[in-house]
């Protein structure tokens, strides 16, 4: 009886503690989020705490707090987290000057992160690209083409990527006045553009007219007025203090700024603090050091060793817990404690993702993002009732070169070869031929065909075994032939018997070569797939969170047998595994020539893509290093058939595929069409296709300078503004900032400026644009300010405002512009920043001022004493 009693009082007990849990504060969904937060985080144990500022936070069970990772990618779709709308690269996207297409692109681009995020809640799945908080977009200033990772970001202009990042942060975090649909992080802050080798220890030095000027003002924008809900720190120092333990910048956001988010660090950031930068002596000082000035959550774990910094008394449990709170307050905000029945985000279905809309605004982005260089003698556009067409290039039916770093996985991309062949078959012959690899040394690499594996058993195929655990342990849950080593399973598992995040496999049997040479072998794979053949072994490391073809080069023997074992772990979702290889080849130029001498125009697809120029990365080609470039050039090899390629005499065009700034100066000269797509997106093959053949009137600009060369460039090392970009470049460009062409023609008149104009007050400016040409298209109508004496120097002009119109032919618009004061101010010699007295030059028009007829300028005059403004 009595363990009766016992069991009863224990039973009750339970549902007591229960009922308690359930019903603690910070529960409670009526409540302030400020209380809520306080009364989460007192509950917590240092241990508990300290675990909770890293990226990868473990469940606390005891309080009903999920397992959370911080760590997501969005940059132009949701990357890393299987099948996804993708959307062209940000520097591309920025060729459109469009803001609404921004806003829209990102509102897509949230809602199937939220999609997402709930279908892993529902399989269990808490962790890496699983959350919602979002590390993009990347506002850095492209200040050097050679910088590797500039085509994340939307341009060398302040202003122009302020307000594209503005627009980006407003369609993904939403409009909700309680909850963030999901949280955009601004990076990296502050002064960061390369060199990518030497970023962990690099410090970069500016003045305070380059910081307020150049390096800062899109980082405003979003704190101010988009309320970006985090930033994340950059690798290098800046004046000697780590930006990601900077006291000086984080008081510029918090206490300038009035920055309410979080701040996190890029990932190993922190270990850089003591390890590279030399500023402390260990991870305890560092994290101190960190969390003491003002960041918030480390992407790494060094942030372990706060306990030794606490039991030193480096830091306190107090300044812990103001830093933990500012986290759980964004968790809040995104309604990780509430149900998810009141939470409007939470009701966004799976089959949003990936849907035929989202297709249609991939296909119109990429549209938008084209630029026209080049258009002799009107080629452009082709006729369709042309006969023969050779697509030629490395780029022409490469999926890859689609997008670039931080990019999702299309179900459905379409090459440049895809959308001609769209366009014009059967009416027209679409030939092809590759003519030449991406870069010498850079193969093309494709899945090794079923017919040149074998199993043990001597039929074809490899013998695949898989298992339900990560690290290849005893007997396989089943094994099977699998025909070749090319899978990607989105979200899901191989068999629904595995659980995403806690399975492996290990492939076995042989290779054989179908001919004698040099082949280039490799694995793709998310997260990690390793490689061995007799002879050589290929890794993809551990942690490869963005994975890139790293090939090994294996001389093999024609109908030999080499033995080999793939093994692939998974221990998150966007499963991808594939054996890739190159076979060896032959010189590629002479099929391209007799193709194209079949043909009545070559289009000629060339350029750059993420194997070339991206995040720190290993490339061994001319004119690359460490994922940044050396040169402007095309590689030489592409050089060499573009000039093949003019020789036969047919009409060529140019199709640039590209994330940076290329020195095309042969094509320039000898080139009639040339058009530049960026890394376009899922829907860019169809809609290059759509300018070649006049189905879409191009209307892009360029939101980067195309130099001559990098000769007219100062060191990459050197972060001083002068002789950079269109602001400060008084060299003679190859294309200029805000360069593009239409296949219209738009007139610009009456021009309207205040007579009085108060530097305390926004005033506007009126312009009157008429499509004068013979089809209807979009205008991108820029607006640029000259300050004409002021006292310190100042750009040659500066962009203060834009607009992109549609005007049908014959049609006149009238384009207003508002100018804020702080747009006519400066950074003066005594560091202030200030409304100086005297005249300006406003020029509108369809591209920089330049002193042609098209462009319709007026002068202004600001009277009266200085201003000082914030700075």
């Amino acid at each position: 009886m009595k363990k009766k009693y016992l069991l009863v009082f224990l039973l009750n007990l339970v549902a007591l503690n229960t009922f308690a849990q359930k019903n603690l504060p910070f529960k409670n969904t009526e409540l302030p989020t400020e209380q809520r937060v306080n009364d989460l985080v007192s509950r917590m144990t240092i241990d508990e705490k300290i675990s909770q500022l890293m990226d990868s936070s473990p469940a606390i069970d005891r309080l009903d707090v999920p397992e959370y990772n911080w760590w997501n990618e969005a940059l132009h779709g949701v990357a890393r987290a299987g099948y996804a709308t993708v959307f062209p690269q940000s520097i591309s996207i920025a060729s459109s000057w469009d803001r609404q297409l921004i806003f829209d692109v990102a509102n897509v681009i949230s809602d199937e992160a939220r999609a997402k995020h709930h279908e892993y809640l529902r399989r269990g799945q808490h962790g890496i690209y699983e959350g919602l908080t979002f590390w993009s977009p990347n506002i850095n200033i492209f200040r050097d083409p050679r910088w590797g990772r500039g085509h994340e970001t939307y341009g060398e202009d302040p202003f122009l990527t302020g307000q594209l990042g503005l627009q980006f942060v407003n369609g993904l975090q939403g409009n909700d006045p309680k909850y963030l649909k999901v949280i955009a992080t601004a990076k990296h802050f502050a002064v960061h553009s390369g060199p990518e080798p030497s970023r962990h220890f690099f410090n970069a030095e500016v003045s305070d007219i380059d910081l307020y000027e150049t390096y800062l003002p899109a980082f405003r924008t979003l704190v101010k007025e988009g309320q970006v809900y985090s930033i994340m720190g950059a690798y290098n120092r800046l004046r000697g203090e780590s930006a990601s333990a900077s006291p000086f910048l984080f008081n510029i956001l918090r206490k300038d700024w009035g920055f309410k988010g979080y701040i996190v660090s890029d990932c190993g950031a922190v270990t850089d603090i003591w390890k590279y930068h030399k500023i402390t002596k260990d991870a305890a000082t560092a994290s101190a050091l960190a969390v003491k000035n003002g960041l918030d959550l480390e992407c790494g774990s060094c942030f372990k060793s706060l306990k030794e910094a606490i039991a030193s008394k480096l830091i306190t449990e107090a300044e812990i817990d103001f830093t933990l709170k500012r986290l759980f307050t964004a968790r809040f905000k995104l309604g990780m404690f509430d149900p998810e029945e009141i939470v409007p985000y939470a009701q966004i279905p799976y089959s949003v993702n990936n849907n035929s809309a989202h297709d249609y605004l991939a296909l119109e982005a990429a549209q938008k993002s084209i630029v026209l260089l080049k258009n002799q003698n009107k080629t452009l556009p082709l006729s369709k009732n042309i006969k023969t067409v050779a697509v030629i290039g490395p780029n022409a039916n490469d999926v890859q070169s689609l997008w670039g770093n931080y990019s999702g996985i299309p179900s459905n991309p379409v090459t440049v070869l895809q959308g001609i062949k769209n366009k014009l078959e059967p009416n027209a012959k679409v030939l092809y031929a590759k003519g030449s690899n991406l870069a010498k040394g850079v193969p093309a690499m494709k899945a090794i065909p079923s017919i040149y594996l074998q199993n043990e058993n001597g039929t074809q195929g490899l013998t695949g075994e898989y298992f339900d655990n990560k690290d290849w342990n005893g007997k396989p849950l089943f094994t099977r032939v699998d025909d070749n080593i090319d899978f990607h399973w989105d979200i899901d598992t191989p068999d629904p018997r595995l659980k995403m995040g806690n399975y492996s496999i290990r492939w076995t049997g042989y290779l054989i070569a179908p001919k004698t040479g040099t082949y280039d072998i490799s694995e793709w794979s998310k997260p990690f797939m390793t490689v061995e053949i007799e002879g050589g072994k290929s890794t993809g490391g551990k942690n490869q969170h963005h994975p890139r073809i790293r090939a090994q080069k294996m001389d093999l023997v024609a109908g030999k047998k080499y033995k080999i074992e793939v093994k692939y772990q998974n221990y998150y979702g966007d499963a991808i595994a594939q054996l890739l290889w190159a076979e060896p080849q032959e010189n590629l130029l002479p099929e391209a020539t007799q193709i194209a001498n079949q043909a009545d125009a070559i289009i000629l697809v060339l350029g750059l893509n993420e194997r070339l120029e991206g995040e720190e990365m290993k490339v061994e080609a001319d004119g690359f290093e460490g994922g940044d470039r050396t040169s402007l050039d095309l590689p030489a090899n592409q050089q060499e058939l573009m000039q093949a390629m003019v020789a036969t005499g047919k009409p060529v065009i140019l199709v640039l595929i590209n994330g940076s700034a290329l020195s095309i100066n042969w094509a320039n000269d000898n080139v009639p069409a040339i058009l530049t797509a960026g890394y376009p997106g899922q829907q860019g093959g169809n809609a290059i296709a759509d300018v070649l053949f006049g189905d879409y009137n191009p209307a892009g600009r360029l939101p980067v300078t195309y130099y001559k060369s990098a000769e007219q460039l100062p060191a990459f090392e050197n972060y001083d503004m002068k002789g950079r970009t269109y602001r400060y470049f008084d060299k003679k460009t190859l294309y200029p900032f805000g360069f593009g062409l239409s296949y219209t023609q738009f007139k610009y008149s009456n021009l309207q400026i205040p007579a009085t104009i108060s530097p305390e007050k926004d005033f506007e400016v009126t312009v009157e644009v008429t499509n004068t040409g013979d089809r209807d298209g979009d205008e991108v109508v820029e607006l640029y300010l000259k300050d004409e004496k002021a006292s310190t120097p100042r750009p040659i002009c500066q962009l203060e405002g834009f607009e992109r119109v549609n005007i049908k032919k014959g049609e006149s618009k009238t384009v207003h512009f508002k100018i804020s004061p702080r747009q006519l101010s400066l950074i003066n010699t005594k560091d202030q920043r200030v409304i100086e007295p005297g005249w300006f030059t406003l020029s509108v028009g369809g591209k920089q001022p330049d002193g042609s007829n098209d462009i319709q300028s007026g002068r202004f005059q600001i009277t009266g004493k200085l201003i000082t403004l914030e700075k």
